[in-house]
C-alpha cells in the first residue's frame, strides 16, 4: 500500500515539474484519453478554429429557424399576431432552460466535449423533422384562398412542434457548453492563454454574428421566395456541418475532468452549515477545511481563496474537535472545505446581476416578434428588391469593443460589467426609437386613411434602421459581457452550469415578454376594445407596447448599477 502511494506521490511531483517548466498545461486539462496535455501539441488557436466553425454553422442553423419563424407561423400556420408571437418567445424561452439540463450533465458527468455531441445529434433530428413538416403537403395546411385561410390539423401541429421543440431540447447540451469548451483550450494559469482568451470571447461571438447575418438575409430570402421547405432543408444542412467541424478537432482539443454534481456539493454546504448553525466561526479563516496538497478536492478546480461574505455559511467548513481527533474528513455533508464553501457564495454573489439580464432579454425579445411585425406593415421595397422584414435583424454591429479598447486601454475594452451596464442603457433608447417609428407609421396611416384596412402603410421598412442598430450595440455589449463574466467568475467546475444559467435570463425573458403580452392583450381588449396589439396593427397602438418596455428597461438599469456597484470578484488560489 506504501509503494502505491509513495508512487502516485512521485508521478504527481513530476507532473508539477513539468507543468511548472511550461511543457504541460497548469489548469488540469487532459487529452482525449485522459492523459496530461502537451501545451504545443493541443489547444489554443488551433483548436478553437473548429469551435468557432461548428458555432458558426449551428448559429445559421438555428437563426435560419428562429428569425423568420413568427412569418412561417402567421403566414403557413395561419395564425394571429399575438398568437404567434407568444409561441415564437415560449419556443425561444425553451431553448434557453434546457441548457440547464445539458450544464448539470456536462459538469457533473459527460464532461462538455460528449453532452455537445450527443445533444448535437438530437438538435439535427429537430432540425429534418421541421424541414419535412414544411416540405410535405400533408404535414402543412393549404394555402389561403382571398381572405379565408384553413388553420392547421392537430396532426400538422404535433409535427411542426415535435420538430420545434427537438432543436430546443437539442440547443440544451450546445449552448451551455460551447463556449466554455472554447475557453477551456486556454490555460488560465498561463498570462499569454489568459490574454488570448479574451480575445477567444470576441471571436466567438463575431461567428454567433457571421451565421446570424447568413441565415438573416439570405436564408430569410429563400423562405418567403423560394419555399420553406427549402430554407429549411438549408438549415439542417449547416446543422450537419456544425457536427462535422465539432468532431474534425477531437486530436486537438484539451478536455477537462467533470467535477461532480454542483448542485450536489451546494446541498452539501448548506446541510453542513444549517447542522453546525450554533458554532461560532473562528476569526482565522486558515482554521476552516481545506485540503493541504495543492490540487483541490473539486476534481477539474482550482482552489479558492476565503472571502468575508456570507459567513453564515463558512459554518460548514469548520472542524470539530471530534474530526480533529479522528482524523476522519470524509463525509461531505457533514464538513465541507473552503473551496466548495466559494462556490456557493460564488452563485449567491451573481444572482442580483444575473436577474438583471431577466428584463433586458424581454425587451430582445422583440427583434425576432415585433419588430417584425411592425416591419412586415411598412413598404418594404427598395427599388425593385423586397426587404423581408427579418432581415434588419443582421445589423448587429461588433464596432463597440475595438472603440472601447482605444478609449479605456485596457485589454478588453470596457470591463464586462461595464459593457452590461452601457448594453442596457442602449437598449432603453432602441425601444424609445421603435416606439417613435409606430408614432410616425400610425400617423401615415391616418392620414391615408388606412387605419381599418389591414395593408402595409407606405412608409418605408428602413426607417426601422436606427432601432436595430441600436439593438445590436446593446446585444454586443450585454451579451459578450455576459459570456465573459459567467465564464470568468464561476468556479472552475461549475463553468457550464454559470452558462446555462446566463442563458437561463433569455429563457425567463422570454417567458416574462410572453407574460407581459398576455396582460396587454387581456388588459387593453376589456370592454370590446380592438386592445394595443391587434391583428390589424394599423388600428392598435404598438408604440404604447414599445414605450412601457422602455420604462421597465430603464429601471432595471437603475437597479443593475447598484447590484454592479457592489459586485466582488472571485479570488482563484
Amino acid at each position: 500500500m506504501g509503494s502505491v502511494d509513495e508512487e502516485r506521490s512521485l508521478l504527481e511531483a513530476e507532473l508539477d515539474r513539468a507543468e511548472n517548466s511550461g511543457l504541460y498545461t497548469g489548469d488540469g486539462s487532459v487529452d482525449f484519453n485522459g492523459n496530461p496535455v502537451l501545451k504545443q501539441n493541443t489547444g489554443n488557436w488551433k483548436a478553437c478554429l473548429f469551435i468557432l466553425g461548428n458555432e458558426c454553422c449551428e448559429r445559421l442553423a438555428y437563426y435560419g429557424i428562429a428569425t423568420n419563424l413568427v412569418s412561417y407561423l402567421t403566414k403557413k400556420l395561419h395564425e394571429g399576431n399575438a398568437t404567434a408571437a407568444r409561441n415564437v418567445t415560449t419556443w425561444q424561452g425553451t431553448c434557453y432552460v434546457t441548457p440547464l439540463i445539458g450544464a448539470v450533465l456536462a459538469d457533473a458527468y459527460w464532461g462538455r466535449y460528449w453532452t455537445i455531441a450527443a445533444f448535437s445529434t438530437i438538435y439535427f433530428i429537430g432540425m429534418c423533422t421541421l424541414t419535412l413538416s414544411a416540405s410535405i403537403p400533408a404535414l402543412k395546411p393549404a394555402e389561403c384562398v382571398g381572405s379565408i385561410c384553413p388553420s392547421a390539423t392537430p396532426a400538422q401541429y404535433v409535427v411542426f412542434f415535435f420538430g420545434l421543440y427537438l432543436i430546443a431540447l437539442g440547443t440544451g447540451g450546445i449552448k451551455p457548453c460551447v463556449s466554455s469548451f472554447g475557453a477551456d483550450q486556454f490555460d488560465d494559469t498561463d498570462p499569454k492563454e489568459r490574454v488570448k482568451k479574451g480575445s477567444f470571447f470576441n471571436w466567438f461571438y463575431f461567428s454567433i454574428n457571421i451565421g446570424a447575418l447568413i441565415s438573416s438575409s439570405l436564408l430569410v430570402w429563400i423562405q418567403d421566395n423560394a419555399g420553406w421547405g427549402l430554407g429549411f432543408g438549408i438549415s439542417a444542412l449547416f446543422m450537419g456541418l456544425a457536427i462535422g467541424s465539432f468532431f474534425s478537432g477531437t486530436s486537438l482539443y484539451r478536455f477537462q475532468r467533470p467535477g461532480g454534481s454542483p448542485i450536489t456539493r451546494m446541498c452539501q454546504v448548506m446541510v453542513a452549515a444549517f447542522h453546525k448553525r450554533n458554532l461560532k466561526v473562528p476569526e482565522d479563516s486558515s482554521l476552516l477545511y481545506e485540503t493541504g496538497d495543492n490540487h483541490s478536492a473539486i476534481e477539474g478546480s482550482r482552489k479558492l481563496e476565503h472571502s468575508e461574505e456570507l459567513k453564515c455559511l463558512d459554518n460548514a467548513a469548520i472542524v470539530i474537535d471530534a474530526k480533529t481527533k479522528s482524523g476522519d474528513f470524509s463525509n461531505p455533508w457533514r464538513l465541507c472545505t473552503v473551496t466548495q464553501v466559494e462556490e456557493l457564495k460564488i452563485l449567491i454573489r451573481m444572482f442580483p446581476i444575473w436577474a438583471t439580464g431577466i428584463v433586458f432579454s424581454a425587451v430582445y425579445a422583440q427583434m425576432s416578434t415585433m419588430f417584425v411585425e411592425q416591419g412586415m406593415m411598412m413598404d418594404t421595397k427598395i427599388g425593385s428588391f423586397t426587404i423581408p422584414p427579418a432581415s434588419l435583424s443582421s445589423l448587429i454591429l461588433s464596432i463597440i469593443v475595438p472603440i472601447a479598447r482605444k478609449f479605456t486601454r485596457k485589454e478588453r475594452g470596457f470591463s464586462e460589467l461595464q459593457r452590461m451596464g452601457i448594453g442596457l442603457f442602449i437598449s432603453v433608447l432602441c425601444m424609445s426609437a421603435a416606439a417613435l417609428v409606430e408614432i410616425k407609421r400610425l400617423q401615415l396611416a391616418k392620414e391615408l386613411d388606412l387605419v381599418d384596412k389591414q395593408v402595409a402603410v407606405p412608409i418605408n421598412i428602413l426607417w426601422q434602421i436606427p432601432q436595430y442598430f441600436l439593438f445590436g450595440a446593446a446585444e454586443v455589449c450585454t451579451f459578450i459581457g455576459q459570456l465573459e463574466f459567467f465564464y470568468d467568475q464561476s468556479p472552475d467546475a461549475m463553468r457550464s452550469l454559470c452558462s446555462a444559467l446566463s442563458l437561463l435570463t433569455i429563457s425567463l425573458g422570454n417567458y416574462l415578454s410572453s407574460f407581459i403580452l398576455t396582460l396587454v392583450i387581456y388588459f387593453t381588449t376589456k370592454g370590446g376594445e380592438i386592445g394595443w396589439i391587434p391583428d390589424n396593427l394599423n388600428e392598435g397602438h404598438l408604440d404604447y407596447f414599445f414605450w412601457l418596455l422602455a420604462g421597465l428597461g430603464f429601471l432595471n438599469m437603475l437597479i443593475y448599477t447598484q447590484c454592479a456597484a457592489k459586485y466582488k470578484q472571485k479570488k482563484a488560489s
